[in-house]
């Protein structure tokens, strides 16, 4: 396999992949080019700071007292202005829906804890717990049986 990557500030951004055949690594390839959105931080303010937030140190984006929160590698909570369904079309392809309000960086999920109600908890890096809708929790095991 070859890589070539050229940086010319005056031309048109195109990407071109030549494969023999589709594989798991061209659908891959074809999700990241396809949702890149040409943004990859977004603005976060805490009570004494706004802060740069990149989507990698993201960790999930929720609905905390009908504000949108976003709380990062460390546990930090930062509010974002932007809502939900907005976020949603520009966040990386690996942001996962795992409820009605929660939007889950699925490279930072740790594990997914059985609940005694009988449900579903998705458990991060940095400590913070939601609970995975049922419906949200079947498109995920279907995303994953493909793997």
């Amino acid at each position: 396999m070859k890589y070539k990557l050229i940086i010319d500030k005056n031309a048109d951004e195109e990407i071109i992949a030549i494969v023999r055949a589709p594989s798991s690594l061209t659908q891959q390839i074809e999700d990241l080019v396809c949702g890149y959105s040409g943004a990859d931080s977004v603005m976060g303010y805490s009570d004494d700071e706004m802060r740069k937030l990149t989507f990698q140190e993201i960790e999930c984006i929720t609905i905390i007292d009908r504000k949108v929160i976003a709380i990062d590698s460390k546990g930090s909570h930062y509010r974002i202005q932007d809502r939900l369904r907005d976020l949603e079309d520009v966040l990386p392809s690996y942001f996962i829906r795992i409820n009605k309000s929660t939007l889950a960086n699925e490279h930072c999920i740790e594990r997914f804890d059985a609940v005694f109600s009988g449900g579903v908890d998705a458990v991060f890096r940095c400590g913070y717990r939601e609970y995975v809708s049922r419906r949200c929790f079947a498109e995920i095991k279907r995303r994953y049986e493909g793997v």
